[in-house]
């Protein structure tokens, strides 16, 4: 990713991109074009120092709608067997270029994946909510400034979010925003 090419990407208007559960999801970008190369390289090709560059341009839309900090920046989990196959999580990686730019506090142990699920990309809507099921359990006890961030590269119908954010209600962590680097379309 030179810098030319990094210019080329173009940030949503700033704006709720829908409302799960009654918490705020905003999306950076449409999943098009270089965006679209920067994650596929970052996620499947090994290519960690995009991680950095997939931060900017989340961090640099995320400051229109916010200057507040104190926020746990919690990156989409993958199962276990996922991440050893892949030997990283590039969400994780994501969170902690965007913190370094934020200065807020990436947590990784509030929750985490305990169900092996299928890659999303293929799956119907309803599909999606099925595989998602109880995929996540959160620790309340791991919760440090009670401020949720939840991370994801692309949102498409939600399901991802939706299902973390169900999961920590459940724990009684409820101050929730999801921001997503992408979306496939714009609403």
């Amino acid at each position: 990713m030179c810098s030319k090419c990094y210019e080329t990407l173009e940030h949503l208007p700033v704006k709720v991109n829908r409302i799960i559960d009654g918490k705020k999801v905003y999306c950076a970008g449409i999943y098009e074009k270089n965006l679209q190369k920067l994650i596929r390289g970052l996620k499947y090709h090994k290519q960690r120092d995009l991680a950095f560059y997939l931060a900017k341009f989340m961090f640099e839309y995320w400051q229109k709608i916010t200057q507040e900090t104190g926020f746990e920046v919690i990156p989409v989990p993958i199962f276990k067997t996922r991440e050893k196959k892949r030997k990283y999580n590039h969400m994780t990686l994501v969170a902690e270029e965007f913190s370094k730019l934020s200065g807020n506090t990436v947590n990784c142990e509030l929750i985490t994946r305990i169900k092996d699920t299928k890659p999303q990309y293929k799956l119907s809507k309803k599909e999606r909510a099925q595989n998602l099921l109880n995929a996540f359990k959160a620790d309340k006890s791991k919760l440090i400034t009670g401020k949720i961030l939840l991370i994801d590269d692309i949102c498409t119908t939600g399901s991802t979010f939706e299902e973390m954010i169900k999961e920590l209600n459940k724990a009684g962590i409820t101050d929730i925003t999801c921001l997503a680097a992408t979306t496939p379309f714009e609403d």
